[in-house]
């Protein structure tokens, strides 16, 4: 396929990274130019482009830019009615996308995480899912949700990864302070969390780990006391109500 990157940051970087080796044509734009340039030195069939090159050399056109920015970018391009159009913009629903890139057709919304360039990653998505299946299955987990409403609730949720590494974080620095190798500590709480939670849902493994006056039990039922589940809730609320 001849696939376009319009804006080339982390994430449409490590989208590249996972579509390159399939024998696709891949044509990404001169913003963030270090990063462009870089991928083009690693892949062969990675080219750069000004923007309305990408769009001339592409059928299927990926948008990598920023929300707030988006409208004025777009604006001077000419999309052909026969572009197929991705958003990665978390903040600009499909109806908006659709207006920005007429009269190409606004296939999807797809919202994916770093991991995707080393594969295994969930993508959140909504709209025709078909495409994406086509391009990212069964390399990655596409989970193609019904509708803005539980797209929003997906958004919120997946905040949690970083409270999550952060809780990782401190008990990794809390570990390297009472062992001789902090390094290896980390490597091992990392493991531990990612291996544990890989294949078992998280309430059966709370339960699994509630053996009576437990180390688990006993950190979880401090941090509870202290309203960590409170707390997560109620910003999850927030996010989710835009506040």
């Amino acid at each position: 396929m001849r696939l376009g990157f319009l804006g080339c940051g982390t994430i449409a970087s490590a989208v590249v990274h996972a579509l390159a080796g399939q024998g696709h044509q891949l044509t990404v734009s001169q913003r963030s130019t270090q990063v462009s340039a870089a991928l083009a030195k690693t892949f062969d069939e990675v080219t750069v482009a000004t923007n309305q090159s990408v769009l001339d050399q592409s059928d299927i056109v990926f948008l990598g830019l920023i929300g707030a920015s988006a409208a004025e970018i777009l604006a001077p391009l000419k999309f052909r009615p026969d572009h197929r159009v991705i958003s990665f913009i978390a903040d600009l629903n499909l109806e908006q996308v659709a207006e920005l890139v007429s009269p190409a057709a606004a296939e999807a919304i797809m919202l994916p995480f770093p991991a995707i360039a080393q594969g295994g990653s969930p993508i959140l998505a909504m709209g025709q899912g078909a495409l994406l299946a086509e391009l990212f299955e069964p390399r990655d987990n596409l989970f193609l949700l019904d509708g803005q409403a539980e797209l929003d609730a997906y958004l919120a949720a997946q905040a949690v990864l970083s409270p999550v590494a952060l809780l990782l974080a401190e008990a990794s620095e809390w570990l390297g302070d009472h062992v001789a190798d902090a390094a290896r500590g980390e490597t091992f709480l990392r493991q531990l969390v990612t291996s544990s939670l890989a294949q078992t849902p998280g309430a059966d493994l709370v339960q699994s780990l509630n053996t009576p006056g437990g180390f688990n039990q006993r950190l979880r039922f401090h941090m509870e006391q202290a309203g960590l589940k409170n707390s997560l809730v109620e910003g999850l609320t927030r996010l989710r109500s835009g506040d």
